[in-house]
């Protein structure tokens, strides 16, 4: 109920953010710079603590022109807590990283809700969204047109399934059991695929007609519709950038 640009300081106070693009102090040290930030809140947390939570330790007396991308993104993070928020805003805070980078950055990012924060993250990486997120809002030309958990989201766990796998040499097609054959069909890179709503009764059926026959399917693969399948079908995206 408070726009952000009239805000007063008391509302400000409870917020941090780590914009997309931002680059601290690079004359001060990692120190120094939470310092200096720490100076502009009234209850600010203790700076060494947010050095130690972000992971940067070993480097807290390193120039912040000297850190490493990752370490400038660990950075921007610490920068967002020192004022203790209640809120923290993150803006696609990955982008760039290797993922090495982008792991470590997953791991801080949990790590705040441990602090009984309230995490807001904007991203396009659909695995960085289902890592995270405890709930999810899907915007295409600036609005939410769909809203859930990463497991339900569009309906995502009412898709129908996928069941892959590879009939051994020898065994045709036409030789799976007829209640399976009505429901697969053959891909361009030689899997057979069934698509099923009971993925349960039909990987059984399926174990058990390959178990009689002597063979196994160890390729087997059983999965629905990923978040970035329901993401493109939410939005329609068509090359053009969604949020």
């Amino acid at each position: 109920g408070v726009d952000p640009a009239r805000a007063g300081s008391g509302w400000r106070n409870r917020g941090g953010v780590v914009l997309q693009e931002s680059e601290a102090e690079t004359g001060l040290s990692v120190r120094e710079c939470l310092q200096l930030y720490a100076g502009y809140y009234r209850k600010p947390r203790g700076i060494d603590d947010t050095i130690a939570l972000v992971g940067l330790t070993d480097k807290a007396d390193a120039r912040a022109a000297h850190l490493s991308g990752g370490q400038r993104r660990r950075l921007d993070v610490a920068l967002a807590l020192i004022g203790d928020p209640d809120i923290v805003f993150l803006d696609e805070p990955t982008t760039g990283f290797d993922p090495s980078a982008r792991r470590a950055a997953w791991e801080v990012i949990a790590g705040l809700r441990q602090l009984g924060k309230t995490i807001f993250l904007t991203t396009h990486f659909m695995d960085e969204a289902e890592y995270l997120a405890e709930r999810i809002a899907v915007l295409a030309d600036g609005q939410i047109v769909a809203e859930g958990t990463p497991k339900t989201l569009g309906g995502r766990d009412r898709t129908t399934a996928s069941i892959r796998f590879t009939l051994p040499d020898g065994m045709a097609f036409d030789g799976l059991p007829a209640e399976l054959r009505c429901f697969a069909e053959e891909s361009p890179d030689g899997t057979t695929v069934v698509r099923s709503e009971s993925p349960l009764v039909h990987v059984r059926m399926l174990a058990d007609w390959a178990l009689s026959r002597g063979f196994d399917l160890p390729d087997l693969d059983v999965r629905r519709a990923t978040l970035e399948d329901v993401y493109l079908r939410l939005t329609g995206a068509t090359g053009r950038e969604q949020g």
